[in-house]
């Protein structure tokens, strides 16, 4: 995937620097996106117009030269890092080092991510590099808009991701129940921990993997991020939230479904369910190019403000209700530009976002429903192809 840079070579050219600098490991998604080279340590990316990337030590040189997305890969041996280690000890001869390979493209002055080793900052500016943050993240910012290909990697992170959400419908759905209300599969307590296992086992066969998941039941699923655990019980509501990485092209996946085995409990569940379906919808139907996030967002908050429920707009305070934002972009990382919520910007076509309204209170439980959608010249395409049911099982 070669993404298109013409934006960020106007942003540098206004920020009135040589170059853009990223030390970090492929893990950060800004990094990534700009070597299109995965490795597990750090590494230097300088971009000038091209992409050069260095490596203080030669193991990743081979590889890089194979597989980055580079005009250039250097190591430290090409400036005779080990004859300064020698002469100056480490902290000078990396500082030495990285200024040279600056000083080989003609560059005096970088901007870097906000988040940056300060370490290095530090060690090129006792060289005479001008270091400037760039708090406008600019590679971030680029990466929200999506091309065709990184649409069809989320997509097939997707597929991976309804294939592990079946699993885990089919396994509340068809549990037993024992007497205390616990349910049970194969003459075991079903769990939250073993729910997970089968999710990331099914995903692990698709091609894809998480680091962590929610299956969240009763009071767990009342805060909208505990992961859930113990014994996943009927008639309460099930949050399931799984959001997948794909290993090869590093794409996320991102999809809530909320279940109960047999009737609920509580009627305020079903209730609850019914205005955050109304909720999605009345978002769904605010998207479009030219419209802000907040607006989405709003479009849900009325849902459930005319239905006398709280939301952090009515009531910044509340702790109860809908009480996070509507959305977020989706992409190499789970959770990134644009937002869906107070203050976001205007969406524009390519952009991936999640629209995931819920409702929570540790007396009746959680409700989240979440699809995401790729924004259209004219609209909107829903991404997530899988049903929406409250209630499974018997």
């Amino acid at each position: 995937m070669n993404p298109d840079l013409s934006q960020f070579d106007e942003h540098l050219d206004d920020s009135g620097v040589d170059g853009y600098l990223i030390e970090a490991d492929s893990t950060n998604s800004d990094q990534y996106y700009l070597s299109g080279f995965n490795a597990p340590d750090p590494f230097v990316t300088l971009y000038d117009g091209e992409v050069h990337l260095f490596f203080f030590r030669g193991l990743e040189y081979g590889r890089a030269k194979r597989e980055a997305r580079a005009a250039t890969v250097e190591r430290g041996s090409d400036f005779d890092y080990e004859g300064l280690l020698a002469e100056h000890g480490r902290k000078e001869a990396r500082s030495r080092v990285l200024a040279a390979f600056l000083d080989e493209y003609g560059v005096e002055s970088v901007a870097t991510p906000p988040r940056f080793p300060l370490r290095t900052a530090d060690e090129l500016r006792e060289q005479g590099v001008e270091v400037t943050a760039d708090e406008s993240s600019a590679v971030t910012g680029i990466r929200a808009t999506k091309t065709d290909e990184e649409v069809e990697h989320i997509r097939a992170a997707q597929r991976a991701n309804e294939a592990a959400m079946a699993r885990a419908e089919e396994l509340v759905a068809g549990a037993d129940v024992d007497g205390e209300g616990r349910l049970v599969h194969d003459g075991e307590i079903l769990t939250s921990e073993t729910v997970k296992e089968e999710i990331e086992v099914t995903l692990l066969r698709r091609g894809c993997g998480l680091d962590e998941t929610i299956v969240a039941c009763g009071r767990d699923a009342a805060d909208p991020h505990d992961r859930g655990s113990g014994p996943l019980r009927a008639g309460e509501s099930i949050i399931v939230d799984i959001f997948p990485q794909n290993k090869e092209t590093k794409y996320h996946a991102d999809m809530t479904r909320t279940f109960c085995h047999g009737e609920p409990h509580d009627d305020t569940l079903q209730e609850w369910y019914d205005l955050t379906q109304e909720a999605k919808e009345a978002a769904l139907a605010a998207v479009e190019p030219g419209v802000s996030g907040e607006t989405v967002h709003a479009a849900a908050c009325d849902v459930y403000e005319d239905a006398g429920l709280p939301t952090l707009r009515s009531d910044s305070s509340t702790e109860t209700g809908f009480i996070h934002s509507t959305g977020h972009g989706l992409g190499l990382d789970v959770h990134e530009l644009p937002g869906v919520g107070p203050g976001s910007d205007e969406l524009e076509p390519g952009h991936v976002i999640t629209i995931e309204p819920g409702l929570y209170d540790p007396e009746v439980g959680g409700v989240r429903i979440e699809d995401f959608v790729v924004v259209t010249e004219d609209g909107y395409e829903n991404l997530v192809d899988y049903e929406e049911s409250l209630v499974v099982g018997t």
